[in-house]
């Protein structure tokens, strides 16, 4: 089974640069907010990845940036969903952020290996990093900009519950189905 993957970071605050029409003496304009002090979850990490081969489309959510804990999560979600189908490689296709490159990610990736090997009957993972500076490349690029400005709220402040909520919806999945399980 291979799969594009990436993460993108939803802010509840920060605007996507957007183009409008509107009339000459009515200006649409978003407004940059700024969280209230001490607000927690300003944001939600929303991971993503495409199946090549079915152009299925596999999403998760979990609170704050991404990182290599959450990587790991969505990974594991992912290898569930190739030994269900009775696929022995999951090939995973994805970009150089920090996370992926990581001591933590990589240690588990091998780890992982090791014991689907021992099993015998386990899904082998195997990650390809794609070059620097080339978005282009990855399909999930394109589908983060769309969503960005599909859950946009241009005058009020938008809570995490319903930037889930739109996002889902966007998504056409359902918020138990798409919350990343992280334990740590």
């Amino acid at each position: 089974m291979l799969v594009d993957q990436d993460e993108c970071w939803f802010s509840r605050f920060v605007q996507p640069q957007m183009h409008a029409f509107a009339a000459a003496e009515k200006h649409l304009r978003l407004v940059q907010r700024v969280p209230h002090k001490g607000e927690p979850d300003q944001a939600i990490a929303c991971f993503g990845a495409v199946c090549d081969q079915t152009k299925e489309r596999f999403f998760c959510f979990a609170d704050g940036q991404p990182n290599s804990e959450k990587s790991i999560a969505f990974l594991s979600n992912l290898l569930a969903i190739a030994k269900e189908r009775n696929q022995r490689v999951l090939v995973v296709i994805w970009d150089r952020a920090s996370w992926h490159m990581s001591k933590t990610v990589t240690r588990w990736v091998r780890q992982h290996n090791r014991r689907a090997k021992q099993a015998k009957h386990g899904v082998r993972l195997l990650t390809c990093l794609l070059p620097s500076k080339s978005p282009w490349l990855n399909p999930m690029e394109p589908i983060w900009l769309h969503a960005k400005r599909k859950v946009v709220e241009p005058d009020a402040d938008l809570s995490v519950k319903l930037l889930k909520e739109r996002l889902c919806a966007h998504f056409q999945t359902n918020l138990e189905n798409a919350t990343l399980n992280v334990s740590a």
